[in-house]
């Protein structure tokens, strides 16, 4: 059997770059959900707090959450998920940003 006759699980992978045009509305957007947290202990509040002033990735990543990307996909839940974020030097026009390099290779496992 092969493993998409077996496995109920898939591995979905998922790459985003983000332009930030405005760092204080990502801010304020992070302040405002973490105040918003009724269930967040005082440390842990002041420490998130701390981390999405001094980073806009870090607002960001306090702002993106995969079960959002998924919770309204018809026959799928959430088993696990892990996500960071960090402030890159991105030029589009570079061959390393080539979203699609390794599209070849994934098209053939799902398919195969």
């Amino acid at each position: 059997m092969s493993t998409a006759e077996t496995s109920r699980f898939v591995r979905l992978q998922v790459e985003l770059v983000l332009e930030v045009g405005d760092a204080g509305a990502v801010t304020g957007a992070a302040l405002g959900r973490i105040s918003a947290d009724p269930d967040l202990p005082a440390e842990e509040r002041a420490h998130a707090e701390s981390a999405v002033t001094e980073d806009t990735a870090e607002a960001l990543a306090y702002l993106v959450d995969p079960f959002d990307l998924v919770k309204e996909v018809p026959g799928v839940e959430l088993a696990q998920a892990s996500w960071s974020s960090e402030e890159i030097d991105y030029d589009p026009d570079s061959p390393d940003w080539d979203l699609d390099e390794d599209d070849g290779d994934e098209d053939e496992e799902a398919t195969g």
